[in-house]
């Protein structure tokens, strides 16, 4: 494992998928135990994604953390699938750690609801519940959540809202697997907004895979801004990074710096 800093951002890099995945959980379980002896309850946003499915499954199985004191959100799901459908995020994160362990609550999304009314019962969650930890990923063109380019707000008033999805973020849906055509992909969705993330103390983003290493470079070496949305990563006091070889192609490499200027290029 390599590690290194981008401004504040604090980046582990691996040999593949597998070794990033179990390291980032059990770091995460790391985190949430430490938590547990300090409040008696905590709260935790997840993402959905495959790129998520290693992480989730070593999150299952470590050992010692009371699940039974922990509330999970999820921070996105799409407008309008039905609720038994596979693609649905609140789905995939059921079959992948939900239902595996005993959690004190489950707070979905629910995309068939009015979308206003929804963003105002979810946000109202959210500030009863506030986030103590997100696990996020990284999309192609640079989401987090999805919040893509075209919507993306480091200093949106909001804390989730209704979405277009790019094209970029479509045909991820596609490439990933998950629907067999553009065209049944859905349009819409709702999602948590940046600063929602980011009122969360710490972030683990995990990021594997060839198909991100052009988001990864964006993410490590541009400028911060909402053309890169994941960038904003680089500002928070305690995010980190976890990307394998494949996500990390397109990167230059010199671990033994701390800057954007000389770490990545």
């Amino acid at each position: 494992m390599n590690e290194f800093n981008v401004d504040q951002l604090k980046v582990n890099l691996f040999d593949n998928r597998r070794s990033l995945g179990e390291n980032a959980a059990s770091l995460a379980a790391a985190r949430i135990i430490a938590l547990l002896q300090e409040q008696p309850v905590i709260n935790i946003v997840f993402a959905a994604a495959p790129s998520q499915n290693e992480f989730l499954e070593a999150l299952a199985k470590q050992p010692n953390i009371a699940w039974e004191r922990i509330n999970a959100f999820h921070m996105d799901e799409y407008i309008g699938l039905p609720d038994n459908a596979p693609q649905r995020f609140g789905n995939y994160l059921k079959n992948q750690l939900f239902d595996k362990v005993h959690l004190r609550a489950i707070y979905y999304i629910d995309g068939n609801n009015d979308p206003d009314e929804e963003c105002k019962r979810y946000a109202a969650l959210l500030t009863d519940y506030p986030t103590d930890i997100v696990c996020l990923g990284i999309g192609e063109n640079c989401h987090i959540a999805f919040n893509d380019p075209h919507v993306a707000d480091f200093e949106d008033p909001v804390l989730i809202k209704k979405v277009g999805l790019d094209l970029t973020s479509r045909w991820q849906q596609v490439h990933d697997g998950c629907f067999p055509a553009l065209d049944d992909v859905p349009e819409y969705a709702l999602t948590l907004t940046i600063p929602a993330l980011f009122k969360a103390p710490a972030l683990f983003c995990m990021v594997p895979a060839a198909h991100k290493a052009e988001a990864i470079h964006h993410t490590l070496v541009d400028a911060i801004s909402e053309q890169y949305p994941s960038t904003i990563l680089r500002r928070h006091s305690n995010a980190m990074l976890f990307i394998d070889q494949d996500s990390a192609g397109k990167l230059t490499l010199d671990t033994d710096a701390t800057s954007t200027e000389s770490a990545v290029l």
